[in-house]
């Protein structure tokens, strides 16, 4: 297994950004801004994008494993990776996710905690519905890490 840093053609991975990140343009508002992982074990199988908040935060805007390697633990290796190698820079990372149980059942396996709630984000910021595990997409969940 492999963590690689991409630098340039962020955007030849958009197929797997797409999958945590349904709008391409909201993609482009902190594809090129943020620094991109890709976690390779044999091929692609994760990827994600973490970006400068503020001078002691950084957050994790985009983390998308192919389906087919789901609950094989290939986004919690990437979140260990990022969160060690953030750590002399930033003290936190946050995440912003659906308000759904797997969703932040995840993150909070990976040590993050609740910490915000932006309502009606999904509905105001998206041009249509959006749904994860059949449950439609309202509020956003944000959660915090300490590194």
């Amino acid at each position: 297994m492999e963590i690689k840093i991409i630098k340039e053609d962020k955007k030849q991975f958009l197929d797997l950004l797409l999958l945590a990140d349904e709008s391409e343009s909201m993609i482009d508002k902190y594809l090129e801004r943020g620094e991109m992982f890709a976690l390779y074990d044999n091929e692609l199988r994760s990827i994600c994008v973490v970006k400068r908040e503020s001078s002691d935060t950084c957050e994790l805007k985009n983390i998308a494993t192919y389906e087919k390697w789901h609950g094989m633990g290939y986004g919690s290796k990437l979140i260990r990776f990022i969160s060690e190698f953030y750590r002399d820079k930033y003290n936190y990372i946050i995440v912003g996710t659906g308000d759904v149980p797997s969703a932040i059942h995840f993150y909070e396996k990976n040590s993050f905690h609740i910490s915000d709630r932006i309502y009606n984000f999904f509905i105001d910021n998206y041009d249509h519905p959006m749904f994860e595990n059949e449950v439609q997409l309202v509020d956003m969940v944000y959660l915090k890490k300490e590194l």
